[in-house]
């Protein structure tokens, strides 16, 4: 097996590295690592080229060889990106303000080759920076205000070649397809109108959308392709859940055909918010995870049928293998970093994998390997990089003091060797698995909760099993079925008699026997007064959402005003720091666009 199928890079506070793959995953001698810290880096597509950032400028090195083929001596750049076939380089930078009012031209691109500049615009916002190219690298779009501006990257000198503009445009996404690719846009909801997606052919802006679908709680969306360009996944969200329900607003899935022929609403059997969906790479399904946790993951069709349900999890992450032979499930952030592999062919779990603390999971080019990270600033204890066996083993370990990236060296679509019948064998693990076991033993076995004597050894009656370990939804009065518990019901006046989950239903009472009722009769008459209780204090109201929302602007107003007197002592920041630093102005308009209207 190749080892270029598992070379890895990864950026810490302290190094940039290259890391060749089995049978050592040793670090690759031949790379010359900068002595300065790395902003950041990326390979090409096809994984032929590594560019990396250093206060000096951009170095792009041939990832085989490990040697410089060019570098671009430009300082203050941020953020980088290959063009689909590597023949550029895109940069971007701060936006800077220069005399006599010119503007500054912090959006380049380089001519790989001879680390020619070709193009040059003005890019304030970091979001959405790069332009994007088609896959044959014919055409490349940017959005500038309202329009959607295509150029000719055979000749940039031609500037913008076509044109569409889109009112109320928040965000653009051109398809992967290799002929007659698409773009949708998103439009979203403003003034009661209601959000909008429209798809166009690239060969014909000018002309009407191919599809176009509206809906209502839309403030933001992503967009993901599938592999062929053929169908898109749109998936939704509001600022503010109206309903209380969520902190992060209410999500929604839609599914859009390119050729306009179909297209819906992905219905999801489950409440609760959206984690986490991704395209299988032979863009004939999809899979969502949803639903409180515990979570539902199922896998849908080309036509948003129902192909499995995987039931409910507590999950939070999806990703198929290159093959799409395998199936990850995961439990990330403030779960417990369990990782479910299922072989996509016989739906069965082939293992699963302890991964606490895992913020980073990426399957190998080769579909053989999981590699799992815990990258700073996220957490800063524990950084690393792990890599597993796709049944199951650990193969090997690295420990790095805060790690901030790290990353697969990518291979040229459809060429990652397929799999047999069977699932192939684990190689041996490297050295580095041995020496981290003494310094991690093996945690206490839980104790569990307590269960009083009587009930050990005895099977947990359904009524305490939470619904993902077999127990029956809570039904309500209205037989209704919910996730929700019962409500708590004191024994006093009006709760009925105490009764024990799980017994059986008391008898009832006896009736009195002739002559009990006499003796007992004057006791009777004596009735006990019970004073009424007092009522309790009514509730606070809830917070005005326009309160909130200024509430947490000026937050965050007082967060940027800590970050740039760090900044002024001579701090260094992330780059995560220095964009909130760069929305202070827009913040600022929000907040004050929000206090006129109070």
């Amino acid at each position: 097996m190749s080892t270029e199928t598992q070379q890895y890079a990864f950026r810490s506070q302290k190094q940039l590295g290259l890391v060749g793959g089995l049978p050592e995953f040793a670090p690759i001698d031949a790379f010359d690592k900068p002595s300065a810290t790395a902003r950041a880096y990326t390979y090409s597509q096809d994984g032929r080229l590594f560019a990396y950032i250093i206060p000096a400028g951009v170095y792009i090195v041939d990832a085989g060889t490990s040697k410089v083929v060019q570098a671009i001596e430009i300082p203050n750049i941020v953020e980088l990106s290959f063009s689909p076939l590597a023949t550029f380089l895109q940069t971007w930078e701060r936006p800077q303000k220069l005399e006599e009012g010119a503007q500054h031209k912090n959006l380049q691109i380089w001519r790989v080759e001879d680390g020619a500049e070709v193009a040059s615009f003005t890019q304030k916002a970091h979001e959405g920076w790069a332009l994007q190219f088609t896959a044959n690298e014919s055409q490349a779009l940017r959005v500038v205000g309202q329009d959607v501006q295509v150029f000719s990257p055979a000749d940039w000198e031609q500037g913008v070649v076509d044109k569409l503009r889109v009112e109320g445009v928040t965000s653009v996404s051109l398809s992967p397809a290799a002929q007659n690719p698409t773009i949708a846009v998103f439009i979203g909801e403003k003034k009661g109108a209601p959000a909008t997606v429209r798809i166009y052919s690239l060969a014909a802006l000018g002309g009407s959308p191919i599809s176009q679908k509206t809906f209502y709680k839309a403030d933001k969306a992503v967009f993901k392709w599938n592999a062929a360009g053929t169908h898109v996944l749109l998936f939704t969200q509001t600022d503010v859940d109206k309903s209380n329900k969520s902190y992060y607003g209410e999500t929604n899935l839609y599914f859009l055909s390119a050729k306009g022929d179909f297209d819906c609403r992905v219905t999801l059997d489950k409440e609760g918010p959206i984690h986490d969906f991704a395209w299988s790479p032979n863009s004939k399904e999809f899979g969502v995870i949803y639903g409180y946790i515990p979570a539902k993951a199922t896998l849908f069709d080309q036509r948003v049928r129902t192909v499995h349900d995987f039931g409910l999890h507590p999950i939070n992450f999806i990703s198929y293998n290159s093959q799409s032979r395998l199936v990850a499930l995961a439990g990330f952030g403030n779960l417990a970093g369990k990782i479910d592999i299922y072989d996509r062919r016989t739906l069965a779990k082939v293992t699963t994998i302890d991964a606490p603390n895992t913020t980073w999971c990426q399957w190998s080019p080769c579909g053989r390997f999981l590699l799992t990270a815990t990258l700073s600033p996220r957490l800063r204890v524990d950084n690393g990089v792990k890599i597993w066996h796709c049944t199951g083993p650990l193969i090997h370990v690295q420990l790095e003091e805060e790690l901030y990236q790290v990353s697969w060296q990518p291979l040229p679509a459809g060429t990652a060797p397929a799999f047999g019948q069977t699932l192939p064998p684990a190689p041996a693990p490297t050295q580095s698995v041995a020496l981290l076991a003494p310094a991690k033993p093996a945690a206490a076995k839980p104790a569990g909760a307590y269960r009083p004597p009587g009930a050990r050894g005895l099977a947990t009656p359904s009524i305490f099993k939470r619904e993902d370990e077999g127990g029956a939804a809570y039904v309500s009065s209205n037989g209704t079925a919910t996730n929700h518990p019962q409500p708590y019901r004191p024994n006093g006046r009006g709760g009925g008699p105490r009764h024990v989950p799980g017994a059986s239903s008391p008898a009832p009472s006896p009736s009195p026997k002739p002559g009990q009722g006499k003796k007992k009769g004057k006791k009777e008459k004596q009735e006990v007064v019970v004073p009424e209780p007092e009522p309790e204090p009514a509730a606070p109201a809830e917070p005005d959402p326009l309160v909130k929302k200024i509430r947490n602007l000026t937050k965050k107003l007082k967060a940027i005003d800590d970050l740039k007197q760090r900044l002024a002592r001579g701090d260094k920041l992330e780059v995560t720091q220095m964009q909130k630093i760069d929305a202070e102005n827009d913040i600022r308009k929000e907040l004050a666009a929000l206090e006129a209207q109070t």
